[in-house]
């Protein structure tokens, strides 16, 4: 039920920003080539990426959301980080194009070059706007979630909010007379893209090799074991990163005098305290070492 509730939020939101991701991608061309800022058309393909990237997420989410199953026993969540690293990927080869672009005007000199009108400016502050209102809800819903995917497609946002900024001062720039500014500002936003690609790269693939808690989530956890009656020792405690999920891998040590039984309730209490009070924990394995208490008497 959790599952599928998250999925619909994320689904929903998704939707939401494609929907103004068009509206924005169409003023911002309209506004561009009426204008005549190539800092403007470039803010607009990005815009356009934004719709495409958007489509991945959604596709990745629903794909990660699914069942175990036979050819996928542990499940599905790395599906999640398979989007995230296409999204990069989209985003990598969207920001070399308009480096691309703007270099070619740079080096064409005034004879490419024309003075960008009114309405790219105003094209621009709108884009600001409108794009780091879509990151904040974007990753708002992402949080609610813990979605990777939906965290990248959030920073894509905000990745789009930055470039417009050097949209505007570009062609602000432009208008006051320095028009190899406006081409700069594409070379501009393409380094803004490149690192966002960067980061949501380097946080997939982070999540696809097994990287193991930080310390301190670690620590919680040895504690949370050690606090349950019957356990006398945490002898190993390993943890890996499974998409957006967590496996845990605990040894604890207990009275090798005591029964099969309660020897198996005091991992039982390990298991079950692990898992309720780290909600990321897709599952918890605890085996149970003989430990021999010499009585003081």
């Amino acid at each position: 039920m959790v599952k599928q509730a998250n999925e619909s939020l994320a689904v929903h939101v998704s939707f939401v920003t494609i929907l103004w991701n068009c509206l924005l991608t169409a003023f911002k061309l309209i506004a561009g080539i009426a204008a005549h800022s190539g800092a403007m058309i470039s803010d607009a393909i990005h815009s356009a990426s934004d719709v495409l990237s958007t489509f991945v997420v959604i596709v990745g989410v629903k794909l990660s959301g699914r069942e175990s199953d036979r050819e996928h026993p542990f499940g599905h969540e790395r599906f999640e980080c398979v989007a995230a690293l296409i999204l990069a990927l989209l985003l990598a080869v969207t920001g070399l194009g308009i480096g691309w672009a703007g270099i070619q005007n740079i080096i064409g000199g005034s004879a490419a070059l024309a003075v960008p009108g009114q309405l790219a400016l105003a094209a621009a502050v709108i884009s600001i706007v409108v794009k780091e209102a879509m990151y904040w809800y974007t990753r708002a819903a992402a949080r609610k979630i813990d979605s990777s995917a939906l965290m990248a497609d959030a920073w894509h946002h905000r990745s789009d909010a930055l470039s417009s900024v050097g949209s505007f001062l570009g062609i602000l720039g432009a208008r006051l007379g320095l028009l190899v500014l406006d081409p700069i500002a594409s070379v501009v936003i393409c380094l803004f893209i490149l690192k966002a690609a960067y980061d949501i790269f380097r946080d997939a693939i982070s999540k696809m090799l097994d990287t193991a808690c930080s310390n301190e989530v670690e620590e919680q956890m040895r504690n949370v074991a050690m606090s349950q009656d019957g356990v006398l020792g945490v002898d190993r405690l390993q943890t890996r990163l499974f998409g957006d999920r967590i496996y845990v891998e605990i040894d604890i040590a207990a009275d090798g005098s005591t029964s099969l039984t309660q020897a198996h309730e005091a991992a039982t209490r390990v298991h079950d305290a692990i898992e309720q009070q780290f909600p990321k924990v897709k599952h918890c394995m605890v085996h149970v070492n003989p430990m021999e208490v010499r009585s003081l008497g």
